[in-house]
């Protein structure tokens, strides 16, 4: 029996905490994981600090001029030069024009209008938009938007597509008839026609895309759980633990699933990326978040309009942003794969 208990990963998962420090081990040798989960772990700082207040709470004050250029580049031409020259004493015409008694107000707004204007600061850090708001302080806080869009909705679809890919693959039968049939019932309708249809029904907002994306992208880690639960669920370590007499949810979540934890793992990377991307898109078409936030996919809608007129710098912070993420990311997890992976222990 001793010899039959030794089965790949029976061991480690015998051992309180043993998978996880083994693999805390092995990672902790990986230079290029290390630097990835540090990048990872500064971009969830960031994201709490905007979540309660500490950095980025100012990002939809107008504290520049329109389309301001990044402090790099210096100020550019004033828009407002035809309003701050000055065009003399208004004639008198109260005799000709009967509107002559308004052109004391009209000199007035102008007047207030030159004194904002030249308020508001010539260059930001990053450059600001067509409203003149700080497009670094947007880029913040569109990161807490879209990185929590992201990983919430990859952990609602990862934790769907876990469970019943355990259970169909488990158990098997009826069980796995059915889970099958609800597995192409969401894969015959196109994914992005999915997405739309449940966009339509539970209308914008945050809360909603990470609904929306959890409820629809459970399909593909389904299918990957499904097949390394049948592959495992005859394998000696599993069929040693059921005659020592654990339970059927001992052997799927203790026993087997350390073992495929590295499969979740991978499809948890690309569920993140992929649906920051359908994030994206969805705010491109306006289904995503609501107006009066900001992400990641509104920056990149902004910034096509932004780009005829030569105003690129609000097209290269959501992207350097998104692309230094994404890529920690990605780095992290085929780390943690290869740490978790029971074939290289």
């Amino acid at each position: 029996m001793s010899a039959v208990l030794a089965a790949p990963g029976l061991t480690d998962a015998a051992e309180p905490g043993g998978v996880w420090q083994l693999a805390w081990k092995r990672l902790c040798q990986d230079p290029m994981g290390m630097t990835a989960l540090g990048v990872v772990l500064f971009y969830l700082v960031v994201v709490c600090m905007v979540a309660v207040g500490l950095v980025a709470s100012n990002w939809a004050q107008e504290t520049g001029v329109h389309y301001a250029n990044p402090s790099f580049l210096g100020p550019g031409p004033d828009e407002m030069e035809l309003i701050e020259q000055p065009h003399g004493p208004l004639l008198d015409l109260s005799k000709m024009d009967p509107l002559a008694p308004h052109y004391a107000d009209i000199e007035k707004r102008e007047q207030e209008m030159k004194t904002v204007v030249t308020s508001r600061a010539k260059t930001l850090p990053f450059g600001g938009d067509r409203y003149g708001r700080d497009v670094l302080q947007k880029t913040i806080k569109g990161s807490q938007v879209s990185i929590t869009v992201g990983l919430a909705s990859a952990l609602v679809a990862t934790l769907i597509g876990t469970v019943l890919g355990a259970f169909a693959g488990f158990f098997g039968g009826r069980a796995g008839d059915f889970f099958e049939w609800l597995y192409n019932v969401f894969t015959s309708v196109p994914y992005i026609l999915l997405i739309f249809a449940f966009a339509a029904v539970s209308g914008r907002g945050i809360g909603s895309v990470i609904v929306i994306l959890g409820l629809t992208g459970w399909t593909g880690v389904y299918r990957l759980i499904r097949a390394e639960y049948i592959k495992h669920v005859s394998r000696d370590y599993v069929q040693a633990a059921r005659a020592i007499g654990a339970g059927s949810a001992s052997r799927m979540f203790v026993h087997i699933l350390p073992n495929v934890s590295h499969v979740i793992l991978v499809q948890l990377s690309l569920n993140v990326v992929a649906f920051i991307k359908t994030e994206v898109i969805l705010s491109f078409l306006g289904l995503g978040v609501p107006l009066d936030s900001v992400s990641w996919g509104t920056m990149l809608n902004e910034a096509q309009t932004e780009l005829i007129l030569g105003k690129w710098w609000q097209l290269v912070a959501a992207t350097l942003f998104m692309a230094v993420f994404v890529t920690a990311f990605a780095l992290l997890t085929d780390a943690l794969r290869d740490a978790l992976d029971p074939k290289l222990r």
